[in-house]
């Protein structure tokens, strides 16, 4: 009983983008993925991507390990603070970035001090993407570290290891395909951000606009065009997801 409501699903989603591949023209089709629009667009969402990607571990694997092991009371509520961004609407989140490192924001003037203006460039995407892309890998170390359980830390405490070894020599390992996975995912909702970027970062050819705003801005004049660099995306963010990842599973079972 349970194909009917899973054939409707997967339709709701795979239908939609069918769509797309029949709504193209494919005599245009290598012209507009060819434009230097399109391939400007998409290296830099892939550029973008792996650095917000990058950043996403260096600062939210330590706090995964965190929320996941601290007995500190008030984590519920750290927790709760980390994943807004998964119910924000991204707009709210580019916002919030803009206010705090904005030439007007408490941060921003701050920075201006010393010549540093982040809105409007490539930085401000890479802030943008991590803001909302982190709470994947956050959620997913941390689901796996208690999963796991501490009793391998404990173990190792017990035979002579500090926690720093422990950490290194233990957690991380355990960590590894459950961290494949979750950059996989991290990397690929950078990939496809929009409403923060836009909002913080803004629309400038070659210095902000990724491939998300370039779909939205060519879609005002050009909507072949748009359908294009959509197809481009969606083929992009099928192998992310596709290729990577279950590689990433197949490691964790």
């Amino acid at each position: 009983m349970l194909w009917v409501p899973a054939m409707l699903g997967l339709a709701l989603i795979v239908l939609p983008v069918a769509g797309l591949f029949l709504r193209v023209d494919p005599v245009r089709l290598p012209a507009l993925l060819s434009s230097d629009a399109a391939l400007s667009a998409l290296e830099l969402s892939v550029r973008t991507g792996l650095i917000s990607t990058a950043l996403a571990l260096v600062l939210g694997g330590p706090l995964a390990v965190v929320l996941a092991r601290s007995g500190i009371r008030g984590m519920r509520v750290v927790r709760g603070l980390v994943l807004l961004p998964l119910v924000l609407p991204p707009v709210v989140g580019g916002l919030a970035l803009l206010y705090l490192l904005g030439r007007t924001g408490l941060a921003g003037q701050a920075l201006e001090v010393v010549g540093v203006r982040l809105p409007y460039t490539t930085a401000a995407v890479v802030l943008a993407q991590t803001f909302v892309a982190m709470p994947f890998l956050v959620v997913g170390l941390e689901g796996a570290l208690r999963t796991a359980g501490a009793r391998y830390e404990q173990i190792a405490a017990t035979l002579g290891a500090g926690p720093w070894l422990a950490f290194r020599r233990v957690t991380v390992p355990l960590l590894l395909p459950a961290l494949g996975s979750s950059l996989v995912l991290t990397f690929a909702r950078a990939l496809g951000e929009f409403g923060a970027t836009i909002t913080f970062a803004g629309s400038l050819q070659g210095t902000t606009r990724t491939l998300p705003l370039a779909i939205y801005t060519t879609a005002q004049s050009d909507v072949d065009a748009a359908v294009a660099m959509s197809l481009l995306l969606v083929v992009v963010a099928l192998l992310v997801i596709v290729v990577a990842r279950p590689k990433a599973v197949e490691g964790q079972s």
